[in-house]
């Protein structure tokens, strides 16, 4: 008889025979300070599981863990029905509101809830909440004094207070309070004040140097794709293929929104559709120009692609189930092969690909308008964003300056 295992739990053959219960949370979880630790369950399935998987102690140990999850993507606020006219109460409006509904995406709002929740969380210099705090008793002065504490920096002294500053951190609090302020004040104007309804949009942030995001080119994306089919991995070796020529985000990717019948579907057999669910953009990518094919090495690429259903980057397990990969289960996987792989920085990641394709459009010489054609992007801001300043871009840069000095040359001075 094959037992139901509850969610979270699994079972390990000993050696005398017997089955051993173990429930085992997600390392995910545990990464983000899970507080219901993994535990064995013993060998008897009733008291461990219930008798048919939907009881015993998995149950207790999953409902707590769903009480944690909750509470960590910033539901607690709601389960205590905050005061109106709190701190509290204005995030949950706002989270209520289809202002973030809409704007904010999916993979995006756990880091709202955590962040604005983080906040809520935050002791008062008499022991209180910030989250019970009157929404009129948040001044600029006060803003700009939760912004540094969240940093790291005593707003007193300038002086850290941390070995780590969480620069990053703390402009997350201003861009997202500022924005939750911002919304909830249209709803409900009398709870704010009269002068300064907005005390986020007076908070200077402190100077520091941003890392940029690394972007790889095209020798080193391809040299990485053909040790990845060679290693059995042609999942990989595509999902980077297709972030860097195609411009994809690697979650989208790996999602299923690269699909089959996207890719020379029957309606548009010369074509590559790709869709960004960040903007709801869709680009028709063509591969051929008068017959000649203009992606030669990305197809090849895809070729190699086992189709096991309508996504393109997709799993077989053991037992037969095919599934989408995850984030964490597909940078695994990137890592160790880039390891493996001489001449692959370490720094190499799908997203690093993408940010190689969107520099090449710039070294190329593509106006702000083509460039966007290609990666859906909706703003010029955004697309400038991720070209980066590289060599090539400043060689051609001073190659035009040079012909312009040169055409100018001999003309007569007005």
């Amino acid at each position: 008889m094959a037992f139901v295992l509850p969610r979270y739990v699994i079972a390990k053959p000993r050696k005398n025979g017997e089955i051993a219960y173990h429930f085992n949370v997600p390392s995910y979880y545990k990464k983000r300070g899970c507080s219901v630790v993994s535990e064995a369950l013993g060998t008897d399935y009733v008291r461990a599981c219930g008798p048919d998987g939907s009881g015993g102690k998995a149950a207790a140990l999953n409902a707590a863990f769903d009480d944690w999850l909750r509470q960590h993507k910033g539901e607690t606020a709601d389960r205590r029905r905050a005061a109106t006219g709190t701190v509290e109460w204005l995030i949950v409006q706002y989270f209520r509101d289809d202002a973030f509904k809409e704007r904010v995406s999916e993979r995006s709002r756990p880091d709202y809830h955590r962040v604005l929740g983080d906040l809520c969380e935050r002791e008062t210099r008499d022991g209180g909440r910030v989250g019970d705090l009157r929404i009129d008793s948040i001044s600029p002065l006060a803003a700009t004094k939760l912004y540094k504490w969240t940093v790291g920096v005593d707003p007193n002294t300038g002086k850290p207070v941390s070995d780590r500053l969480r620069h990053r951190e703390g402009e997350k609090v201003v861009t997202y309070c500022k924005t939750a302020w911002k919304v909830v004040h249209g709803l409900y104007p009398e709870w704010f004040r009269d002068k300064t309804p907005n005390p986020w949009q007076h908070v200077t942030t402190l100077r520091r140097s941003k890392k940029k995001k690394a972007a790889h080119g095209r020798d080193i994306v391809y040299r990485f794709a053909k040790s990845a089919i060679e290693q059995g991995y042609p999942q990989a070796a595509a999902a980077a293929v297709i972030c860097f020529e195609f411009l994809q985000r690697p979650e989208n990717v790996l999602a299923g929104y690269a699909t089959w019948a996207g890719y020379r579907g029957r309606d548009y057999p010369t074509h590559f559709r790709i869709e960004h669910n960040k903007t709801g953009a869709i680009v028709w990518h063509p591969l051929e120009d008068d017959g000649e094919r203009l992606y030669p090495e990305a197809e090849a690429v895809i070729g190699a692609l086992p189709r096991l259903g309508a996504g393109m980057i997709l799993k077989q397990k053991p037992d037969g189930h095919v599934e989408p990969y995850t984030p964490l289960q597909m940078a695994k996987i990137v890592r160790r092969l880039r390891d493996r792989l001489e001449g692959v920085p370490f720094d190499f990641t799908l997203d690093s690909c993408r940010h190689g394709g969107m520099t090449e459009l710039e070294e190329a010489g593509l106006s702000t308008g083509q460039g966007r054609s290609l990666s859906g992007h909706q703003t010029d801001r955004a697309y400038e964003g991720y070209a980066k300043e590289t060599m090539v871009r400043a060689l051609e840069a001073t190659r035009k300056r040079i012909a312009y000095r040169r055409r100018s040359v001999g003309q007569p001075k007005i």
